[in-house]
C-alpha cells in the first residue's frame, strides 16, 4: 500500500532525512564511547533499535547501546557506570535517552538472564532478549570493538517466535484489559505499532521499523486516522489535534481494542502452527 508523503517519503527523501537524525546522535555517542572505556574494559559496543535500523528521530527515539564487558560488573562498578550515565545527562539532557545494557562476556549466550542497565535516568536489571540480540546480530551498529556475529549466537526464528508470544500474552495483552493507560499519547502510539510488528516478526521471520509498522496499521484494519495521528507525534508532520476527554476516550478504546484484537490473532495464528 501507499502511504501518502510528508510522513512516508521516498527512498532518498527517507536516507536523506535519516542521515540528518543520526548526525544529531552522533556527538553524544561519541562522547559516551570515549568515556565509557575510562570506566571499564570493553570489549564491544554496539547500538540496536532506530538507531541502527533505521528510522531514528532524535529526541523521541531512545538511543539503544549494549556493551559487551569482561565480566559482570560488581556494585563499585555499577556505580561508577550510573555516575558517567548522570554526568551525561548534566551535561547534555539528550543523554536521558541513551540506554545501555552492560552484558558480561561470560554471559553471552542466555536471552534470559538480567543485565545491570542504565535507562530512563536510573539503574536497573534487564535482560538483552530475543529480539535485541536478533537486531543486533541482522544489523547492529559497532560503535566499538566486535561485531555482534562474532561474539553473539544466532537467534533462530523458533527463539524469535517464543519470545514475541510470551511478550505478547504476558505484558501487552493484559495492559489491553485495562482502560486507563490508553487515555495517555504514549500508549496510543506504542501499543499499535509494537502489535504490528510482532504480527511481523510472527508471520514473516524479520523485524520491521516502527515507520514500516505504521504503514501497514491501515491494512491491517486499524480505525482510520490512527495511523496519521500516530505519525504526527513520531514524524511532526502536521499538528496532532486537541482531543476532547470524549474524543480521547473513544480514541482510546478504539486503539487498545485494536491491539487486543490484533494481539488475539497473532496468538491464535501461532497457536495453529
Amino acid at each position: 500500500m501507499t502511504i501518502p508523503d510528508p510522513w512516508h517519503p521516498s527512498a532518498a527523501g527517507q536516507e536523506a532525512a535519516e542521515a540528518v537524525q543520526r548526525a544529531l546522535a552522533a556527538p553524544l555517542l561519541a562522547e559516551f564511547a570515549t568515556r565509557l572505556p575510562a570506566v571499564t574494559p570493553v570489549r564491544a559496543l554496539w547500538a540496536h533499535g532506530s538507531l541502527a535500523h533505521g528510522d531514528y528521530r532524535h529526541g523521541r527515539s531512545d538511543l539503544d547501546l549494549v556493551a559487551v564487558l569482561p565480566a559482570a560488573p560488581d556494585g563499585q562498578l555499577q556505580g561508577r557506570l550510573a555516575a558517567l550515565h548522570r554526568e551525561l545527562i548534566a551535561e547534555d539532557p539528550d543523554a536521558e535517552r541513551l540506554h545501555c545494557s552492560y552484558l558480561p562476556d561470560g554471559e553471552l549466550a542466555d536471552p534470559a538472564v538480567a543485565h545491570f542497565t542504565f535507562a530512563q535516568g536510573e539503574p536497573m536489571r534487564r535482560p538483552v532478549t530475543a529480539v535485541t540480540r536478533r537486531e543486533l546480530l541482522d544489523g547492529g551498529e559497532v560503535l566499538a570493538g566486535e561485531r555482534p556475529g562474532e561474539l553473539l549466537p544466532s537467534v533462530d526464528d523458533a527463539e524469535l517466535h517464543a519470545f514475541v508470544r510470551a511478550d505478547l500474552r504476558d505484558y501487552w495483552y493484559p495492559i489491553t484489559a485495562r482502560p486507563d493507560p490508553w487515555q495517555r499519547d504514549v500508549w496510543v502510539d506504542h501499543g499499535p505499532v509494537t502489535a504490528v510488528r510482532a504480527t511481523a516478526a510472527l508471520r514473516e521471520g524479520r523485524l520491521i521499523t516502527k515507520r514500516e509498522a505504521i504503514t501497514r496499521l491501515p491494512a491491517l484494519g486499524a480505525p482510520p486516522g490512527l495511523a496519521e495521528d500516530i505519525a504526527a507525534r513520531r514524524y511532526g508532520t502536521g499538528t496532532p489535534p486537541v482531543l476532547t476527554p470524549e474524543a480521547r476516550a473513544r480514541r482510546a478504546e478504539q486503539a487498545w481494542l485494536f491491539t487486543r484484537a490484533l494481539i488475539e490473532q497473532a496468538l491464535i495464528e501461532r497457536a495453529s502452527d
